[in-house]
This record gives C-alpha cells, structure tokens and sequence, in this order.
C-alpha cells in the first residue's frame, strides 16, 4: 500500500524544477567539497604553487606530528567534558522548564538566548568575565581574599571554554528535551502517583527512559558540535603566532591551512576528523539498538 501525494503530469516537471537549485547546492556544496578535501589531501599545495602529487604522505605525516596528536587528544578531552555536561544540564533544565510555573516563558527564553546569539560577541564577554587583572571572577576571588587565577592560560584553558561551550549549547539542549518530555502522556505520571511513586521514582521510571531517543539524538548533536569546536576556543584561547592555549583538531585544520599553507596536510587532518566522526555516529548507532527506548 502507498501512502502519500505523488506528483503527476505537469506537477513532476515542476517538482524537479523546483528541486534543482537544492540538488545543485548538495552536489557542488558538500559533495563537491568533500571530493576536492579528499583529493587535496593526496596533493602538496601551498596555494600559490600548482598542487604536486603526495600519495598517502600527509595521512602518515600525522603519525609522526607531535602537535596533531596534542590537538587529537585535546579534542577527546574537550569532548569527554562537554558531551555528558551538555546533555547532563540541558535535560535538568528541561525538567525544570516543563513544570507548569509562572513566568516560564521567559525562563525559557533566557536559557535559549546564547544558542542564537554571536560566539564572537559571547567569546568577548566571557574574555572580560575570565580576564586575569580585571576579570570578574578574579576580582570575586579577590574579595573572598583568594589569589587571581589565569583561567585562559595552559592549565585551566581546557576547563574554561568546556565551561562556556556547554553554556552557550543548553538553550538547544533543552528544546530537544522540551520536545521529548512534552510527548510523554500525562497519564504515566497520574497512574505512578495514584501508586505512590515520588518525584524520583518518577522521573528514573517514567521520564528518563521514555526521553531516551531525545537523549540519543543529544548526544550525536553534541558528539559532532565537540569535534568541530573552534569558534570560542579561537577566540578566548590565541597566542602569539597563531598558536593556541587549547589546539584542537579543527584548530590545527585552521592553523596548518592559512598559517603554514599547508592545504594538503590540512585536508588530510580534516578526513581524519571526518571517519572518526563516523566510527563515533557507528558507535552511538550500534549502542541505540540496546538501550533507546520508543514507545
């Protein structure tokens, strides 16, 4: 059985019509620029010299690059911190803002706004709140008679823009969660307190495993936006020469291709970071089967 509007007659020269300019920016946007990824890597190109052929040499390259494996593990870490905090903070905020209180609109809203606000202008912001001399986290520090601490410099960099990368991603969290949590029939709820189930009993019988596929769908959304972190960490982290308090891969991507003109280098990095996205999303796939739960 077929369900469904189908196109007939004129109505299919006008669907594809209509579907050109999306299939054009697909084909050219991103497989084409995967293509052309792909095949600078093989390539050793400095953009102002023709490309030369380089095989699989800037793939081994990586190997033998003290600073890609210190950016690799940088990334793993960063990721390990905010993943779990995202998805952590994002479903407790969540559950706070599905309780039926005065003004939770606007609470809403507040906890949204830096998910559509500038990372530049954000990035700035927190630069003055991190600050060493007048930062005001140093200066709270002060008043309680404590020293000032370098929050951007190498030992508490990673800490810090994990902190301000989770707080500008829980505003989407929680409209992932808010969506999931809103599809959960009433009904559960009324049936465990008629039983005499609390608040807790609740929520780890009822709620959590129900919110499962929003948790799942979190944690790739989230998987994905850590190894593609740069834009705070780029920001509040530079150094002299280009260099970085916290490099991470897609710094390193960065850095390799306008700093050293390195595309073909750069490039590989990038197909690296791409399969292990991949293996990772396989990863999470292969984990859903055994423990999302959909009603």
């Amino acid at each position: 059985m077929e369900y469904g509007l189908r196109p007939l007659g004129r109505e299919k020269f006008w669907f594809w019509v209509m579907l050109i300019p999306t299939l054009i920016g697909l084909t050219f946007g991103a497989l084409g620029s995967i293509l052309a990824t792909l095949g600078l890597s093989l390539t050793n190109w400095d953009l102002l010299r023709p490309p030369t052929w380089a095989g699989i040499s800037n793939y081994l390259a990586l190997f033998n690059n003290p600073a890609y494996f210190k950016a690799l593990t940088n990334t793993f870490k960063f990721s390990a911190m905010y993943v779990p905090g995202v998805v952590i903070i994002s479903l407790f905020v969540a559950v706070l803002m599905n309780r039926k209180i005065h003004g939770v609109s606007i609470f809403r809203t507040i906890y949204f706004l830096p998910a559509v606000t500038s990372a530049v202008a954000t990035a700035l912001v927190w630069n003055m709140i991190y600050g060493r001399d007048t930062g005001i986290l140093n200066y709270l520090l002060n008043l309680l008679g404590q020293p000032s601490i370098c929050w951007l410099c190498t030992k508490n960099a990673l800490m810090s823009v994990v902190v301000v990368n989770i707080w500008g991603a829980i505003g989407e969290g929680m409209i992932i969660f808010l969506a999931g949590l809103t599809a959960i029939p009433r009904e559960y709820y009324e049936a465990a307190t008629i039983d005499g189930a609390g608040t807790f009993d609740q929520f780890f019988s009822i709620t959590l495993p129900l919110v499962t596929p929003s948790i799942f769908f979190q944690t790739l959304i989230s998987t994905i936006n850590a190894f593609q972190a740069y834009d705070y960490i780029y920001m509040m982290t530079r150094q002299g020469q280009g260099d970085s308090s916290v490099p991470v891969v897609v710094f390193s991507i960065y850095r390799n291709a306008w700093n050293f003109f390195k595309y073909g280098g750069a490039s590989a990095q990038a197909i690296e970071l791409a399969v292990l996205v991949i293996l990772l999303m396989g990863f999470y796939f292969w984990l859903e089967r055994r423990y999302v739960v959909y009603e």
